[in-house]
């Protein structure tokens, strides 16, 4: 793939899909939401294309109670918005759809508030923030208001649907739905915000090393590495091949509008040696090998040391993913041993299994990474 002609491609794999469950924030539940507490007063959005909002949010026992404090949070910087349904929680967070006045509108309220996390919402606020000022050449969602202290963020709800409801899509998305958001990220990576606006989440060398020392890198990697790293460094220096990217071009962070494709959850933002989104977005089309040829091509469109940075890019987006699904994959096992069998229906994949034969593909994606980073060493 270090040649314009190639690009790194893996065997296709062929899944049952599962039925599509709530998988963004600006996504109704799967199922109804609960009858709950106060939701009578809330009124329907009104934007082109918004669905209509219906539901109350159950505010009792434990879990109630911990809504009713984000709920009071939003309060406090939004008086006027009414929540009306919980579209995701986490042990992390909460995200609640409601309105403010005649619109509509996403509340995320941070429900764990260790240093880590409590980092990466104000990373996130601060982006917006930095939008309100000069926009970006993408569709984002407006910003409402906003609490970094107290991880507490509203902007309004985008009409339209997520381009891919799963982090890796089971299915092929529609050539139209990739084209779109391929566009919409190379349109972001072009871009040069204002000096200051944004910083550098990712320190390469340390990622690097630290997957080394977790036995995830060879010696051999580790070395290859470090090696098309100093050759970057070389051809521009970190500020000169810099480029500006979402930090997470994932498919489920693209909503497809009518007015065409908005990116959200910008926790990750900021600059990444070129080609870092690509990278992403490569990493989660095992089963597109036309748009992991255009990315690849695109990549190292304009060069050697934009080759090298999008290969250094794919083997830490690669093994990022490995490390989080092998993690998925043994708490899965762990909880079929401890929990009773339960028969599946007919055709039904386990998730277990799904994410086995995911797992698989990200081995032999990083082993066909790993064999072009070694071309690229050997060309220089």
């Amino acid at each position: 793939m270090y040649a314009a002609s190639s690009s790194v491609s893996a065997p296709q794999r062929s899944l049952h899909p599962r039925p599509a469950a709530g998988g963004g924030p600006y996504l109704a539940p799967a199922r109804p939401a609960a009858p709950v507490l106060g939701a009578g007063r809330a009124r329907r959005g009104t934007g082109p294309g918004t669905q209509p909002l219906s539901g109350r949010i159950d505010l009792s026992g434990p879990q109630g109670a911990q809504l009713r404090t984000a709920i009071a949070s939003v309060h406090r910087i939004c008086p006027e918005f009414s929540p009306v349904q919980v579209l995701r929680r986490s042990g992390r967070s909460v995200l609640l759809v409601g309105t403010t006045g005649r619109s509509t509108a996403v509340a995320k309220c941070l429900l764990d508030h260790s240093p880590a996390w409590s980092e990466r919402i104000r990373h996130e606020i601060g982006a917006y923030r930095s939008f309100v000022r000069q926009r970006p050449p993408v569709r984002v969602p407006r910003l409402i208001a906003a609490d970094p202290d107290n991880g507490t963020l509203v902007i309004e709800r985008m009409p339209g649907r997520v381009a891919a409801l799963q982090r890796h899509p089971l299915e092929t998305p529609p050539r139209a739905d990739i084209r779109a958001a391929l566009g919409a990220v190379c349109r972001l990576n072009a871009w040069r915000p204002p000096a200051g606006a944004f910083d550098a989440p990712l320190d390469y060398a340390a990622r690097i090393s630290r997957y080394h020392e977790l036995g995830l890198f060879t010696d051999r990697d580790l070395g290859d590495l470090q090696k098309l790293l100093h050759g970057i460094a070389h051809a521009g220096g970190r500020q000169g091949m810099g480029q500006f990217c979402h930090g997470d071009a994932l498919l489920s962070n693209v909503l497809m509008s009518p007015a065409g494709p908005v990116l959200v959850d910008w926790e990750h933002a900021g600059w990444y040696l070129p080609g870092y989104d690509l990278a992403t977005l490569w990493a989660v089309l095992g089963d597109a090998p036309v748009a992991r040829r255009q990315i690849s091509q695109i990549a190292q469109s304009t060069g050697t040391a934009a080759r090298d940075a999008f290969l250094v890019n794919l083997m830490l987006v690669l093994t990022r993913e490995i490390r989080t699904y092998e993690t998925a994959v043994q708490r899965t096992l762990h909880d079929t041993v401890a929990a009773p069998a339960v028969p599946l229906p007919p055709g039904a994949t386990p998730t277990g299994e799904e994410q086995r034969l995911l797992l698989r593909r990200l081995h032999d994606d990083c082993q066909t990474a790993r064999k072009a980073v070694r071309a690229a060493v050997g060309t220089r």
